[in-house]
């Protein structure tokens, strides 16, 4: 019998673009749960805040949920789709408008435990 070893976060209509959020995404795709943590908070972008309250959403559902140690945690999988876009317009001189659009996105976060499979590569920890 095999044990499911994965558990994720989903973040919805989080309001920034999704090229954005996979500027950070990209930097942190395949790290451990601690390594991840401090990479988000020593980078300065904003799109760090709402991806940091994930994985740590993540996390506490794979340490409550199922019982796995935080330590043994590394993310297998980050998504990033493009959500909704609030278009709206913007008065400007001479009675025009101006188009503004508040583009949001998804993200999914997918966390491993890396002590209950055995396929895992540790070289790269």
């Amino acid at each position: 019998m095999k044990r499911n070893t994965q558990v994720y976060a989903l973040g919805q209509y989080i309001s920034m673009s999704a090229h954005k959020a996979r500027k950070v995404v990209d930097q942190i795709r395949g790290r451990s749960y601690e390594e991840t943590l401090m990479i988000l908070e020593l980078m300065s972008y904003r799109a760090c805040y709402p991806i940091f309250k994930l994985v740590y959403s993540a996390a506490a559902n794979a340490s409550h949920n199922k019982n796995f140690k935080k330590g043994n945690l590394i993310i297998s999988k980050v998504e990033v789709n493009e959500g909704t876009t609030v278009k709206k317009l913007k008065p400007r001189a001479r009675g025009r408008g101006y188009p503004i659009k508040r583009p949001s996105c998804h993200i999914t976060i997918v966390l491993k435990d890396i002590s209950l499979t055995e396929e895992y590569d540790y070289r790269y920890i």
